[in-house]
């Protein structure tokens, strides 16, 4: 059986947004008040404007420290816990409230497609008090693979 060898592929902003829309599972990081790190897994997509975009509620902690710090990572895995993966470094926003209801639309349809009832889906959204974190990629990685250097096989 012949080893997996690791893989960098450098990326543009196009190439990296290619790699990210079909890939939904990640890790958000953000920084607690003593600038530590606190990552969350989550599920992502990417919205019309190029940005990843979370949902969430107003009050966990990636949240809370998004709106006090925006300097945000991301990190986009595959499905495969040994597939492809990217760091996307960016400045994050958070949108809640009636302000979040739309995009939470757009986070919904680029993740799943269509809702069968899109008043219904509002509703639930405005009851839940949901929100939205959208980073806005700055700079990113390349796309990873793991395994063994070239040069040691």
């Amino acid at each position: 059986m012949a080893p997996n060898i690791a893989t960098n592929t450098e990326v543009d902003l196009e190439g990296l947004l290619e790699f990210a829309r079909p890939r939904h599972k990640a890790l958000l990081l953000t920084r607690r008040a003593d600038g530590s790190p606190q990552a969350s897994p989550v599920t992502c997509g990417v919205d019309t404007r190029g940005r990843i975009v979370v949902s969430t509620y107003p009050e966990r902690a990636k949240a809370r420290n998004a709106r006090k710090d925006a300097r945000v990572s991301v990190v986009i895995l595959s499905e495969d816990f040994d597939g492809p993966w990217v760091q996307v470094d960016g400045s994050a926003e958070v949108i809640d409230g009636e302000d979040a209801v739309e995009p939470l639309v757009e986070y919904f349809r680029v993740i799943a497609g269509e809702h069968p009832d899109w008043d219904e889906y509002r509703e639930a959204m405005r009851r839940q008090g949901k929100a939205l974190v959208r980073v806005t990629p700055e700079r990113w990685g390349p796309v990873a693979t793991g395994g063994f250097p070239a040069d040691r096989v």
